[in-house]
């Protein structure tokens, strides 16, 4: 890789942005590529499965070409509301995918540096939460106090800004009791049903670390899904 474009790269990661590497194996031109912007004349012409790649966060050489696509992307944001004992277990096994965790619990005692250290915390109200930190249709809800004056509000907003995954913990007849909720603010039975509850893939498991890897598994198959 030049120098030129080894350059670009570091200052591409240091703004946090999705882009992908281009290179040409025969003569060793490259070039960064990202979406909706114009790219290097000199790859115009593989523009289109230039961008399938991208979308589907693809690495590998463009069949019948010698050009080379190497995909950089963001962490995904999840945020896990209520700082329950399932909580720290699926801090442990997001920390070892592309996720980006933040806790929102407004209950201090729970959402504590202690319990949860180095992942951003935020003892705040969850619509206060978002607010600050502006998610968009690429986030994730895990919403597990069971207390709708804290998951309620948390799935309002997911709903509202499309997340592309939302999940709430709790028994079949909590999840209707939710939905009655939801109905009753005025969402649509197709938009509730945007919400995995209860949440996580059928494994079995009863036990905390057994139930936060049914949730982490269901999401990590949803991810796949929307690429």
């Amino acid at each position: 890789m030049k120098k030129k474009l080894l350059d670009a790269v570091i200052n591409k990661k240091k703004e946090n942005v999705a882009f992908a590497i281009i290179t040409n194996l025969e003569n060793g031109e490259g070039c960064i590529f990202e979406k909706g912007k114009p790219l290097d004349k000199n790859f115009i012409k593989f523009e289109k499965n230039i961008n399938l790649y991208f979308d589907k966060k693809k690495n590998g050489i463009i069949d019948g070409t010698n050009i080379f696509v190497e995909t950089y992307f963001l962490p995904i944001k999840v945020f896990i509301v209520g700082a329950v004992h399932i909580a720290q277990y699926l801090v442990s096994f997001a920390n070892t995918l592309n996720f980006e965790i933040s806790i929102i619990d407004p209950r201090g005692y729970f959402a504590s540096e202690k319990r949860f250290p180095g992942i951003n915390i935020i003892n705040k109200w969850p619509k206060e939460a978002f607010e600050e930190l502006k998610p968009d249709k690429d986030s994730a809800l895990i919403a597990l106090t069971h207390d709708p004056k804290i998951d309620d509000p948390a799935l309002q907003y997911a709903i509202d800004k499309k997340f592309f995954y939302i999940g709430a913990l709790g028994s079949k007849k909590t999840h209707e009791n939710r939905c009655d909720r939801l109905k009753k603010s005025g969402y649509t039975d197709e938009q509730i049903k945007k919400i995995f509850g209860p949440i996580g893939i059928k494994l079995g498991g009863k036990a905390a670390p057994e139930i936060a890897l049914s949730i982490i598994s269901q999401l990590v198959s949803e991810v796949y899904k929307k690429t």
